[in-house]
């Protein structure tokens, strides 16, 4: 008897379970809860949304309009896109020489910088300090770059075709920066050396937060060399600062524009080093078609978008 109405009893229960709370109230609760946080946070957010998230939805937005900033803006549909693909053959040639740059700066950068950064960290703290220094300097000094305009000069007082007319190698000087067989390959050696910077020091800020005791378990457990020592622990600890330097390295890649100008002018010879940035400079800031300017903006933000996607997903692999 005990039983049957202990069993009675439970009836109700499974009857009518509890109802869950709704989603809503959980992130209302959350938010609660993590009020602080994002109190912290909302200063950067508000200015990231003003001035990144909502110039880049206008600018996707614009793409589909005709607008030279002095009529009001007519809608084109995909007509700029169709332009752009189809009847605008420096564009083509200005993808082409970005597509050149992001794949030899980009990868050989990177691995330069952590290859760098690897070899620097086991030195000792003042002369780490010193190299670190050193490789950091070009990225913080500015128009550093134009010292390459006296290396590359096309008169004899150029320090490359100084050195080549004094040791016989050539009786002209050579006008490097006119030349468009030599241009794109000029820029690309600048952009190399300007480029061991920021993702340089956050490579050495990584291997510095390493902990010690991951790489005496690993000791312990069969590693046997640096290069295993490397791929299973060195690597996976870092993936944050990889992360961060690949960003780095495919926004500057894809983003060439100034010493392309510096170096080459704008336009270049023949638009030998013409790139989509100086392409969108041309269009935005010297034709005024906001429309066709915002849909080759809109090209370049879906090349690195895709690019740091795939990228995501190769960092995924390291240490497996």
């Amino acid at each position: 008897m005990q039983a049957e109405t202990s069993t009675r009893g439970a009836v109700p229960d499974l009857a009518y379970p509890p109802r869950k709370k709704s989603r809503l109230a959980q992130l209302a609760r959350e938010l609660g809860k993590n009020k602080h946080y994002y109190i912290l946070m909302s200063p950067y957010m508000i200015i990231f949304f003003l001035f990144t998230v909502i110039p880049v939805v206008f600018s996707l937005a614009l793409s589909f309009f005709y607008f030279n900033m002095l009529e009001f803006p007519r809608f084109v549909g995909w007509q700029n896109y169709a332009r752009l693909f189809l009847n605008d053959d420096v564009f083509m040639m200005a993808l082409k020489n970005t597509f050149m740059f992001a794949v030899v700066t980009g990868p050989i950068s990177y691995f330069a910088c952590f290859l760098f950064a690897w070899i620097i960290n086991e030195l000792s703290p003042k002369v780490r300090a010193v190299m670190t220094l050193i490789f950091y300097a070009p990225s913080i000094s500015g128009n550093v770059f134009f010292i390459w305009l006296i290396v590359f000069s096309g008169d004899s007082y150029g320090y490359l075709n100084g050195f080549l007319i004094k040791y016989g190698f050539m009786l002209e000087p050579i006008q490097w920066l006119t030349n468009e067989r030599y241009i794109l390959a000029i820029v690309i050696i600048v952009q190399l050396w300007l480029s061991l910077g920021t993702s340089f020091l956050a490579f050495i800020a990584g291997l510095q937060t390493i902990d010690r005791s991951l790489i005496e378990a690993g000791t312990v457990d069969g590693i046997k060399n640096r290069w295993q020592e490397l791929w299973f622990i060195t690597l996976p600890s870092m993936r944050p600062q990889l992360m961060f330097g690949a960003v780095l390295q495919i926004t500057g890649a894809f983003a060439v524009a100034e010493i392309s100008i510096a170096l080459a002018g704008f336009p270049s010879v023949n638009y030998a080093a013409h790139t989509v940035v100086t392409h969108l400079m041309d269009f935005g800031t010297i034709r005024f078609e906001m429309g066709y300017a915002s849909a080759i903006a809109t090209v370049l933000f879906g090349l690195m978008i895709g690019t740091n996607m795939l990228t995501q997903k190769l960092l995924r692999k390291v240490g497996d």
